[in-house]
């Protein structure tokens, strides 16, 4: 079984079958993960508590992942925080304004098993 590596994760998700079945693998490798389903809901959960990465979906209710972003650009206190965007919008556009908003990874879900995903995933917060 892998290390723990004790850090905390923002999984920003509104598809429930799919935050709870990566929730559920990313404990299994000893991270602690706290779940919102829109954006809004994410952007109050990163000004209250401090996470080592936010996992980050485009298509969300209330607020899309791009305002958070933009958001979380404008405060000073959760700028830092480094975002991973998962969504199933693929276009280069798409990716290059995550990117220009500062998302240090991009990956699309029909690309990416839920295992490929979690490796990435540890792979990012091993280095930090």
């Amino acid at each position: 079984m892998a290390q723990p590596i004790n850090k905390k994760v923002l999984l920003v998700e509104d598809e429930p079958m799919l935050s709870n079945l990566l929730k559920g693998r990313l404990e299994k490798d000893g991270l602690q993960v706290v779940q919102a389903r829109d954006g809004a809901e994410a952007l109050a959960d990163l000004k209250a508590e401090k996470y080592d990465l936010v996992l980050l979906d485009i298509i969300l209710p209330k607020m899309s992942g791009f305002e958070v972003m933009e958001s979380m650009k404008s405060d000073p206190n959760i700028q830092e925080v480094p975002v991973v965007i998962v969504s199933n919008l693929g276009q280069e556009s798409d990716i290059q304004k995550g990117q220009m908003l500062g998302a240090v990874g991009y990956f699309i879900k029909a690309q990416l098993s839920i295992e490929e995903l979690v490796s990435k995933i540890r792979e990012f917060l091993s280095g930090q």
